[in-house]
């Protein structure tokens, strides 16, 4: 019970950040690496605050720094005409010491006996299960978002952006600048991945300059794993389907961790082992469908 609560609880933070990947990679098109930077700014920020006595406030703040670091990346897409992969490194590499310069130079940051957004909470909320308001606020939050996502992107600037993915040079053609609507967009995806990583910040307890490597790589493996479940359908379910995918991951990598065939050392091949089979889910049930189509073929012959 405790680990599907865990799983539960890191899973609902954590498809907030599959919320990001999912606007990048599957409505934009664009591998963005600026995540795994984006996702330490988060928790750099948010624990650097939270410290300082801001705990709320620091979620907003981490919200604006990904959006920053977003646009910067589109910004060197765009303008610069600069390969978004290259883009998106470069803009992670400088992440770094941005993220360190935040921290005080520190590859970590404590938040023991500093008031974070769920003691607060607990407190104002004595006599009820900690673990069920923990709960709460995940669900609350990755649902606010989800539903501001979903809303946004049937306006017009949002159906840009989906147009944009789409065909991007139909999109150009009708006069609709592509260059600030995928600014607009990775600003946007950037903006979701560090307000997750802000969230685990408090959820932990500290912030660590490490935090966000891989985490592009796992982003992805939840949004494959929630459209295998979900399948592809209109852009809210897919929201919804990342947040969903990113729970079910959670839930595997615990129960894998929680067996005896791995030691705990073992976390990044389980989760690279889990993201492979992942990723390579719709080229399987790709070859399924083919060789299905063969053999009714071969029989009607």
């Amino acid at each position: 019970m405790t680990l599907a609560i865990g799983s539960l609880h890191l899973g609902l933070i954590y498809g907030l950040m599959a919320l990001g990947i999912y606007i990048s990679f599957k409505l934009l098109d664009i591998p963005d690496l600026t995540a795994d930077g984006s996702f330490t700014l988060g928790l750099a920020v948010s624990a650097v605050m939270t410290t300082a006595g801001h705990p709320f406030l620091a979620l907003l703040a981490a919200v604006v720094a990904g959006c920053i670091a977003g646009s910067i990346t589109g910004f060197l897409q765009t303008k610069m005409k600069i390969h978004p992969i290259l883009a998106s490194i470069i803009t992670m590499s400088g992440l770094y010491s941005v993220n360190l310069f935040i921290m005080g130079a520190s590859s970590n940051v404590s938040l023991i006996g500093k008031d974070t957004m769920f003691t607060i909470i607990r407190s104002s909320l004595q006599g009820i299960d900690y673990n069920l308001i923990k709960s709460a606020i995940a669900i609350f939050m990755s649902l606010a978002i989800w539903g501001l996502l979903s809303l946004f992107f049937k306006t017009y600037i949002g159906l840009s952006i989906r147009a944009t993915g789409n065909n991007e040079d139909m999109v150009r053609s009708s006069s609709i600048n592509v260059d600030v609507v995928k600014t607009i967009a990775l600003a946007i995806s950037n903006g979701c991945i560090a307000l997750s990583g802000a969230v685990i910040s408090q959820f932990q307890g500290y912030a660590d300059i490490s935090s966000g490597v891989g985490i592009l790589v796992i982003g992805l493996a939840s949004v494959i794993i929630g459209e295998v479940f979900m399948g592809h359908r209109s852009v809210t379910l897919g929201l919804l389907s990342a947040i969903i995918g990113s729970t079910i991951y959670r839930l595997i990598i615990a129960l894998a961790l929680s067996s005896n065939v791995f030691p705990a050392y073992g976390l990044k091949l389980v989760s690279a082992v889990i993201v492979g089979i992942a990723l390579s889910i719709p080229a399987i049930k790709e070859h399924m469908e083919f060789y299905r189509t063969r053999r009714e073929d071969r029989k009607n012959a």
